[in-house]
This record gives structure tokens, sequence and C-alpha cells, in this order.
């Protein structure tokens, strides 16, 4: 078997340790400087307003089940073996731009699972540990309000969208090389 391509660990391990490192610092900085459930002054303010505001969720995706943190943590288990499978196995590292589209997943979805076992240390006011991930970036488009989210969410969408691109370029690639060979 043909070794991997060279590099292409070291892209998806910096990659991944980088987004990760970026999303857990900036959780820190923020919480510590602004606390749980407080909030900046409009930084961007028009149509177009953000702010500094944090918050905790014990979801996922826009709040949805609430409460499921430690099912979502073994949710990020499974993906995290499945991405390291898929690149590294079946040799989908082959491809530089899904090895950097699932860098930026794996990356947030560490930032986040750090977060959703209690790794920060959060305590509610009967001193048990918060699952919950931290947010803080709060985003209005006109009078569109815009779910709170953070740096690993930037992470797995910027990483999401590639694969959503890689999937229909490849498709229509195949197509146009089927339409040819006929």
């Amino acid at each position: 078997m043909n070794p991997l391509p060279k590099g292409r660990v070291t892209v998806y391990v910096v990659l991944a340790v980088v987004a990760a490192a970026v999303d857990l610092i900036s959780k820190e900085v923020v919480f510590r400087r602004l606390g749980v459930y407080g909030g900046s002054e409009w930084l961007v303010d028009g149509w177009l307003r953000f702010r500094l505001f944090t918050s905790l969720n014990q979801g996922a995706l826009w709040g949805i089940g609430q409460g499921f943190a430690l099912v979502f943590a073994g949710l990020s288990v499974a993906a995290l073996t499945g991405i390291w499978y898929w690149l590294f196995r079946r040799r989908g590292c082959e491809s530089l731009w899904l090895t950097i589209a699932l860098g930026l997943v794996s990356g947030g979805t560490i930032g986040n699972l750090y977060d959703r076992v209690g790794m920060p240390g959060l305590r509610d006011r009967d001193g048990q540990t918060i699952l919950a991930v931290r947010d803080f970036f709060d985003v209005r488009l006109g009078s569109f309000d815009w779910a709170i989210f953070n740096v690993a969410d930037v992470c797995l969408v910027t990483g999401a969208i590639m694969l959503m691109l890689q999937s229909v370029l490849m498709s229509s690639e195949a197509t146009q090389t089927a339409t040819e060979a006929e």
C-alpha cells in the first residue's frame, strides 16, 4: 500500500489543534472578561449588528436538545473517530481540500467537546458542574437575530461548507466525465 501523501497528517493535526486552541482561548478570555450572560456594547451597530454576549448552550445547534450534552459529547467522539478512519485508513487525506475541511471540523468538534464534558469548571448555584458549550458571538442581520455561537462553530460550519462544495464539484465532474465518455 502506498504511504499517505506527505504532510497530510501534519496539515490535519495542525489545523485541528490550532482551531481548538483558538476556540478555547477565545472562550476563556471572553468569559473571564464578561462573565456568564454578560455582554459588550454593540461593536458594529447598523443593519448588521455584532457584539460579544456570553451564553451557555446545553444542547446543540440553535439550542436543540437542551440537557443532552453527554449525548452530544458521545456523538462528537464518534464523529472524530469516523473522521480519522475516513482520512487515514480510507485515504481521504489524498485530497488536500478534504484534509483541510475535516481538520477544521475536528478542531471545532474538540473545542465544543471540551465544554460539553464540563472541563471549563463552570458550576451552578448548587455546585453541580454545568455541561454546556460556551458561546459569545452575537450577530443580528436587520431584524433577524442569529444564534449566539463561538469559534468552534465557525470552524465546523466552514468545514461543512467545504465538504458540500467538494461533494457538488465532484458530482458535477463525475457527470461531465460520464457525459464525455458516451
